[in-house]
């Protein structure tokens, strides 16, 4: 009996049949109903018959073998596409214990799970970590930058990072600065899981294929554009954020139109931007951190002393009012924060425009007690790149001013 093969499962009190499913735990069994939901069953209370060997195909391959694992033939006319799994919804499964979506897939099982994917490439899969993304932490930055570049080094034409939602961008950010790619490189993740109706796992892990088979050798993130099935955005991996908490469009680029779009029913990319194209420059890795860097968001009648839980960190990111303000009464202590060593760096928290301390007494004030301006940089995407930056660049004030992977944009205009 192996995932994929049709079931008939007889409980005390009810039978179901469907589509054998890999489990989240060795307990339960998982099957998949004809109306498309999922059930759990204790595998102790079941007693279980195979109808049919009905196993789903990967390239045209049996998905499981006689033992149970996964087949792939490759095909010498395909490009190669790694996916690498990180967890998140993307790669998760109900937990029938707990009734809690959690991360269990690894790279192999999303084959399994999107048959959609045959035939569009041949897959090379990893797992980097098996995790929801609240849980991601800068080393693993560095342990996924790692796995990127062996795969591009090992021959692959492109690659797919399967992530969380809710922290893909500061993900994106990081290797974005750590990496010089001559492939595209995809996050891609889903607002909702496989077993709900309404996921987006499929559409969304397709059009990242898609993508990785581009031109656009960057880093990016790949999903909805609209609520509806019909195309995935493509936004540069240092100008996204994830805008609302569960729409399947929950992300934009922000201050700009996306790179550019995979239409789902064509299977067409098309770009609207510039890009750096696919060879044009040579794989270059940079993974250092310095992973003492926090983040700070003012608000009106903030203590001053707050600022004294950064004391001794070696930067500091300060998300200010309008054009990069903080009220008065800060700036001394922020100013004893330079003088001890801390960079402390200003962004916006408005979602468009950059900042400009040039403009107000106040914002004068921050100038010279040395705090550095960060542009229009986001605010995640510049605590990522201070850490990049002190731990590689030699004018830390010159790199944090200067747009390294497109984080900062040469104007702010106003677009539709």
């Amino acid at each position: 009996m192996n995932p994929g093969d049709r079931v008939r499962v007889d409980r005390a009190d009810r039978t179901y049949e469907g589509v054998l499913l890999p489990s989240s735990t060795d307990e339960q069994l998982v099957v998949k109903l004809e109306g498309g939901y999922n059930v759990g069953v204790d595998r102790d209370e079941a007693d279980v018959s195979v109808l049919a060997e009905d196993v789903y195909e990967i390239d045209g391959t049996d998905a499981a073998g006689d033992d149970g694992a996964s087949e792939i033939e490759f095909d010498d006319d395909l490009p190669t596409i790694s996916l690498i799994s990180t967890g998140g919804t993307i790669a998760s499964t109900v937990d029938y214990r707990t009734g809690a979506v959690t991360a269990q897939f690894d790279a192999e099982d999303v084959l399994r799970a999107v048959p959609d994917l045959a035939g569009r490439a041949n897959y090379r899969g990893r797992v980097v970590a098996n995790i929801l993304s609240e849980n991601m932490e800068p080393p693993l930055w560095q342990d996924l930058a790692e796995a990127v570049a062996e795969e591009i080094e090992a021959g692959a034409d492109g690659v797919v990072v399967m992530h969380g939602t809710d922290t893909m961008q500061y993900s994106a950010s990081a290797l974005s600065f750590m990496l010089e790619t001559p492939v595209p490189i995809v996050f891609t993740g889903s607002q909702r899981s496989a077993d709900r109706p309404s996921s987006d796992n499929v559409m969304n892990a397709v059009s990242a294929v898609e993508a990785a088979k581009s031109d656009c050798a960057e880093v990016m993130v790949c999903m909805h554009a609209t609520e509806s099935d019909d195309r995935c955005a493509l936004h540069r991996g240092t100008r996204v954020r994830k805008n609302h908490t569960s729409r399947r469009d929950a992300f934009e680029t922000v201050g700009a139109a996306p790179l550019g779009e995979v239409d789902y029913e064509t299977e067409t990319v098309e770009f609207r931007r510039a890009y750096q194209e696919r060879g044009e420059t040579d794989l270059e890795i940079a993974p250092d951190l310095e992973g003492d860097v926090e983040l700070l968001k003012f608000t009106p009648g903030m203590d001053p002393a707050f600022l004294d839980v950064v004391e001794g960190s070696d930067g500091l990111i300060v998300e200010g009012t309008g054009l990069g303000h903080v009220h008065t009464d800060l700036i001394p202590r922020i100013e004893e924060l330079i003088e001890d060593g801390t960079t402390v760096v200003m962004t916006s928290q408005c979602l468009e425009g950059r900042v400009c301390d040039r403009v107000y007494d106040t914002g004068r004030d921050l100038l010279e007690a040395g705090v550095l301006e960060a542009g229009d940089t986001l605010p995640g995407t510049a605590k990522v790149k201070l850490m990049w930056a002190l731990a590689n660049s030699d004018d830390v004030a010159e790199a944090m001013g200067t747009s390294l992977a497109g984080e900062i944009q040469e104007r702010s205009v106003p677009w539709e």
